[in-house]
């Protein structure tokens, strides 16, 4: 029971036995004292009746008389006169009056109506003792109207007592909900602030509490500084930022093991020159800022052209990565806006090489074809531009339709049902079965193969039919964990989280199959913690009374540098295939990804990788901490049973 409904009970105890015990004095007094004014009363109608009886000189009959006449009034039940030897001389009994007051208050409050003796004489004889009883009705019933009288005020001030109390709990509840919300926020791995009350024991509590919340948030961003060093240092070149060759390369080949990887992108090799000759001329520090500009130039068609991986591959040789399928359109923005950056150094020029990316295509062919149109590009001059539309043999161009028609039969096979999960575990240390990632994948045409999202997901969300995707994949792992009860890993796509009508048919189709939500696993790519945060915040909220778990996948290019990472809410973190690759051999990567896991760690997450290709890599992840991995080195461990 809560403190506020103790404190509620506590005081409409107090309140009721206060009413009741108010009343039960008021009613007691009342008796009391009306039956002493009986006692008065039959004891002076007494004495005044003995005197009148006995100024008649003994007269029986005129005693009888006297007796008659005062009995007649109506308010006596006896008057008995007894002579010395106990003989009863004259007696007058009525019978008992009906009252108003309820038989059982006749029963709890009796009133005994003492009577009233006198002698009577004539004289120096004594003739006998005169006795009066008053009738007690009358009595019973203004009791009874007196009571409720009384009832009636303790109620209604027992009412006011009861409404201020009410208020002054109410007074206490506000802060004090704030403050079980504030721990219950620290228990969810949220870190909030909340006002201090004017109660003064609840003040210093939200006091403590609002204190250990900043220093919690001062030691997450000392440790997410340190960690974008280590960062910096595990993956970029110094002088530029971009990505150093080692994690360009990463990412590229991470590309290749990814369900929702671009279908189609660009790849354009760029070289600066003539750079041995600029450094001659104008000194090491203007061909540095010179090569600062280039690589902020580079980052900011990266960021304009969806995905954007970018890399300094060595002195003069740099490498983007753009979603875009047309590549001469990617390449020939990507000069224009080179052109004009580098107009400060009119001897200075890039020559680029473009080539197509498809998902399969292998990193080395891939480069190999970037190489031999950046030798063209070069031949030029200048800022010379080569691109290959062909692109590397083993990449096959994809059967082209129009946005209209990728919609038709996107919906068509949602609606149909022409659709099936993946599996691919995600294993602990032991080897046992942690979840299994399960990526949709649609049929798109009668008869054909299953279709990874790589190849039609960018026309989902073209077509605003990602939603939609995301709740077929829902479903389906659903239905399977109430097959076999193995737990489930769906990812979501970052722009069904901002459609509400999502989230409400999301809850509902999990409320519907509770068990099995209990067991299941959702994720979002990095970039939603970046961009959607109080969304994503908002979602981990409605989502943990259901049981279900959410996550990041592709994660640890930016998530040193996501802002209030610790008030997502967060059950895990998956890390991008580039952060594995090679780990036992890069000790700054494995430096970055051990602090990585230890503050994730700290927020009270857990911590998987992707794309594990080798034993050693995982030797690696496992030193770092990580909890559990996934990958085509994964793929051919047998499971154990779940985790629990």
């Amino acid at each position: 029971m809560s403190l506020i409904r103790q404190l509620w009970l506590l005081l409409l105890a107090t309140v009721v036995v206060g009413v009741l015990g108010s009343a039960l004095v008021t009613v007691g007094a009342a008796r009391g004292y009306i039956e002493t004014e009986l006692r008065l009363k039959n004891s002076d109608n007494a004495q005044a009746l003995a005197l009148t009886i006995s100024q008649q000189g003994g007269d029986l009959a005129l005693a009888e008389l006297a007796i008659a006449a005062q009995f007649d009034t109506g308010y006596y039940e006896r008057i008995r006169l007894v002579s010395p030897d106990g003989k009863a001389l004259v007696e007058r009994q009525a019978e008992p009056q009906p009252h108003s007051a309820p038989a059982w208050f006749v029963r709890l409050t009796p009133i005994a109506s003492q009577p009233g003796v006198a002698q009577v004489s004539s004289g120096w004889r004594t003739l006998g003792t005169l006795e009066v009883v008053s009738a007690s009705s009358f009595a019973y019933a203004d009791l009874w109207r007196g009571s409720l009288r009384s009832a009636g005020w303790l109620a209604l001030v027992g009412a006011v007592a009861a409404a201020i109390a009410t208020l002054v709990l109410r007074r206490i509840r506000t802060p004090l909900d704030a403050t079980v919300e504030q721990a219950q926020a620290l228990v969810d791995r949220r870190f909030v602030i909340v006002d201090e009350p004017r109660v003064p024991e609840l003040r210093q509590l939200s006091r403590a509490m609002n204190t250990m919340v900043q220093r919690l948030r001062a030691v997450f961003a000392e440790q997410g500084a340190q960690l974008e060093s280590l960062r910096r240092q595990a993956q970029t070149d110094p002088l530029t930022g971009m990505s150093h060759r080692a994690h360009f390369m990463a990412q590229l080949g991470s590309l290749q093991d990814r369900e929702d990887a671009p279908a189609a992108a660009s790849l354009l090799l760029l070289r600066a020159q003539p750079l041995a000759a600029l450094n001659l001329r104008q000194g090491h520090a203007a061909t540095d800022a010179m090569l600062r500009r280039l690589a902020d130039t580079l980052g900011a068609q990266a960021a304009r052209h969806g995905i954007g991986l970018g890399g300094r591959l060595n002195g003069a040789d740099f490498a983007l990565l753009l979603s875009d399928a047309d590549g001469p359109s990617c390449a020939h923005d990507v000069q224009a806006a080179l052109r004009e950056a580098l107009a400060p150094w009119p001897e200075a020029s890039v020559a680029i090489g473009a080539v197509p990316w498809r998902a399969g295509t292998p990193p080395g062919a891939l480069m190999q074809a970037a190489d031999a149109a950046l030798a063209r590009a070069e031949a030029q001059g200048g800022f010379g531009l080569a691109v290959d539309a062909a692109g590397p043999a083993e990449a096959a161009p994809a059967p082209s339709m129009g946005e209209a028609a990728w919609r038709r039969v996107l919906q068509s096979s949602l609606d149909s049902g022409a659709a099936e999960l993946g599996a691919f575990p995600v294993l602990d240390r032991d080897g046992r079965l942690i979840h299994l990632e399960c990526p949709l994948r649609l049929r798109l045409h009668s008869g054909g193969p299953l279709e990874p999202a790589a190849r039609w997901l960018p026309w989902a969300l073209r077509g605003q039919l990602s939603a939609q995707a995301d709740l077929v994949a829902v479903g389906l792992a659903l239905d399977q964990i109430d097959a076999d009860g193995r737990p489930r890993g769906v990812n979501l796509a970052v722009h069904s989280l901002g459609n509400s009508a999502f989230v409400v048919a999301l809850l509902t189709l999990l409320g519907g199959q509770a068990d099995a939500a209990r067991r299941l696993w959702l994720e979002v790519g990095e970039r939603a913690a970046v961009e959607q945060l109080d969304v994503l915040r908002a979602l981990a909220q409605q989502l943990r009374p259901q049981g279900v778990k959410l996550g990041l996948e592709h994660a640890g290019e930016r998530l040193a540098r996501i802002d209030r990472l610790y008030e997502a809410g967060l059950d895990y973190i998956k890390l991008d295939a580039s952060l594995a690759t090679g780990l036992g051999d890069d000790a700054n990567r494995g430096e970055f990804v051990r602090g990585l896991v230890w503050t994730l760690h700290g927020l009270g997450m857990q911590v998987y990788a992707e794309g594990v290709r080798s034993a050693a890599d995982a030797e690696a992840l496992w030193a770092c901490g990580v909890d559990g991995v996934t990958g085509p080195w994964v793929g051919g461990s047998p499971a154990k049973a779940p985790l629990d």
